[in-house]
């Protein structure tokens, strides 16, 4: 299964250039398999998360469907200020080899004013290289180039599995056209990599919603279908088996007994919660936003073959504190099974939550003096490892200040000083 080691984002909104993780070949620590990002309001966490979400909808929906949703606003309101250069992801990935990561490189611009993909790439190290440019088994300017068939990653001069390829609609991506075909195993494995990431925008009010009765295999992203996930779930698998995710999931719950799935009369689909103390059912609509949060996180993390990416913003909301930290120590052990990988990726505001965490799984997130935002990892803060070492924990030193309240640079400024100064004056 694939798993995201690092991504790079220019011209996305605040993101005028960030790196985070592994963003070059050789160079930078991957992500790890959990990673929490925090940071001021305003910062760029949820941007973060959006930006995750643009590349998906760019494959799903199309590149200027994409732009276009309502909380998006449109493509001039998504290139970073005073920009004028297309807006740029680049994402690195393991596929089959550890050492030999996958990057996709997608760019998005205007051509004669529509939001376009110009430029695609997929390259590749040959087995045994460390230097010297990669493979590009995928490389379109304006939906004009080459691609490469097969798995294999060929000699430099082999232009026999290779296409010239020319796509008739610049709103799709190559992504979406050749990940469609088998010839393309590696474009496969980056497409079907893609559509499963799932990044939840919860809200409860949406959960106490009554669809209507049928089975679906994945959350929607405000879970407002997890009723019918937990009648995919019982109709998939065995009895003793769907028992077992039940189990897990009332376990997540505090004094919840039992949960069962209803079709009312009229084939909408009715949540029942069995509670501890009491004779009667409950349904959802009388639930409240905490235990409906914690179904729709239990029931995500008990999904026996899991998304490989997951995206979480702020799930502390709603929660009592004394679940905030087990939640945080829910997610980081469902990431670290290696029979079932996850990688999953949060936003928060809780300290209680970062209390469960590492310093190499936290990333905090501020915007320096050009209203750019910067990502810096929290176990390369001062002090930090130490202070973690001799028993404080992470929230705690966040909490007390020790990660720094101060503006940070952005990339630009660190890499040209004298232009910051300049422009301070």
């Amino acid at each position: 299964m694939a798993r995201l080691l690092g991504i790079r984002i220019k011209n996305y909104k605040s993101f005028a250039d960030i790196k985070l993780g592994q963003t070059d070949y050789g160079k930078g620590e991957p992500l790890p398999s959990f990673v929490c990002f925090i940071g001021p309001n305003g910062s760029g966490k949820s941007t973060l998360l959006d930006a995750f979400g643009f590349v998906s909808d760019c494959l799903l929906e199309g590149v200027e469907g994409a732009c276009d949703k309502p909380a998006r606003g449109g493509f001039e309101r998504l290139r970073t200020q005073g920009s004028t250069g297309p807006i740029t992801f680049e994402i690195f990935f393991e596929h089959d080899d550890p050492d030999r990561p996958i990057v996709y490189k997608l760019q998005i611009d205007l051509i004669d004013g529509v939001p376009s993909a110009v430029k695609e790439t997929l390259r590749q190290r040959r087995r045994g290289e460390t230097r010297g440019q990669p493979y590009y088994f995928l490389n379109l300017t304006r939906g004009r180039g080459r691609v490469w068939a097969g798995d294999r990653v060929g000699a430099a001069k082999d232009v026999k599995a290779s296409k010239s390829v020319r796509l008739a609609d610049l709103n799709q991506l190559g992504l979406a056209t050749l990940g469609n075909l088998a010839d393309h195993p590696r474009i496969v494995a980056l497409r079907s990599y893609v559509e499963q990431w799932y990044l939840s925008y919860f809200v409860p009010d949406a959960a106490r919603e009554l669809p209507p009765s049928g089975a679906q295999k994945w959350l929607d992203r405000k879970g407002s279908n997890v009723g019918n996930v937990l009648q995919y779930l019982e109709r998939t698998y065995s009895k003793p088996n769907f028992q077992k995710i039940i189990d897990r999931v009332t376990r997540a719950i505090p004094g919840l007994k039992n949960i069962k799935c209803e079709p009312s009369a009229d084939k909408r689909l009715l949540i029942r919660f069995d509670e501890a103390g009491y004779m009667d059912p409950f349904y959802q609509q009388s639930m409240s936003d905490g235990t409906l949060k914690m179904l729709a996180y239990a029931v995500l993390l008990s999904d026996p073959q899991p998304r490989p990416f997951i995206g979480i913003e702020e799930p502390e909301n709603g929660l009592y504190i004394d679940l905030i930290e087990h939640l945080a120590r829910q997610f980081v052990s469902h990431s670290s099974n290696k029979d079932r990988p996850t990688q999953i990726l949060v936003t928060t505001h809780s300290s209680y939550f970062v209390d469960a965490l590492g310093p190499d799984q936290v990333w905090i997130i501020r915007k320096g003096i050009d209203g750019h935002a910067a990502a810096t990892r929290v176990a390369d803060l001062p002090n930090v490892r130490e202070l973690t070492f001799q028993g404080v924990p992470l929230g705690a030193q966040w909490y007390s200040d020790h990660f720094g309240t101060e503006e940070i640079p952005s990339l630009e400024q660190l890499e040209n000083p004298k232009t910051t100064r300049a422009s301070a004056q």
